[in-house]
């Protein structure tokens, strides 16, 4: 069974840094997006970060320049490197992955941004 495991997540100050990761479980399939959503409390699910295979990556606005996504084929596995983490930061983050007629969801880790 295919699952996306996502580690990394819990508590920090305002200004502090958080490394997510996120591994493709029980395959080496290669999927051609993977990225990162999140959902606060009483909110919709929204884009983090997205990365094609090869291509470039797609940041929301609210996380440009604070947060960096990267990707290892060979390990099937992509990051998350979160710097300057603000207090609206805090959410569950879910990895996600895409393939054409199919797509993938972790569980969710939470991180929570502390005042």
């Amino acid at each position: 069974q295919v699952q996306l495991v996502e580690s990394g997540g819990g508590l920090v100050q305002a200004g502090g840094s958080l490394r997510l990761s996120c591994v493709v479980s029980g395959s080496m399939f290669s999927f051609n997006v993977m990225g990162w959503y999140r959902q606060a409390p009483g909110k919709q699910r929204e884009l983090v970060a997205t990365v094609p295979s090869g291509g470039s990556t797609n940041y929301a606005d609210s996380v440009k320049g604070r947060f960096t996504l990267s990707r290892d084929n060979a390990k099937n596995t992509v990051y998350l490197q979160m710097n300057s983490l603000k207090p609206e930061d805090t959410a569950v983050y879910y990895c996600y992955a895409w393939q054409v007629a199919y797509e993938l969801w972790g569980q969710g880790t939470q991180v929570t941004v502390s005042s």
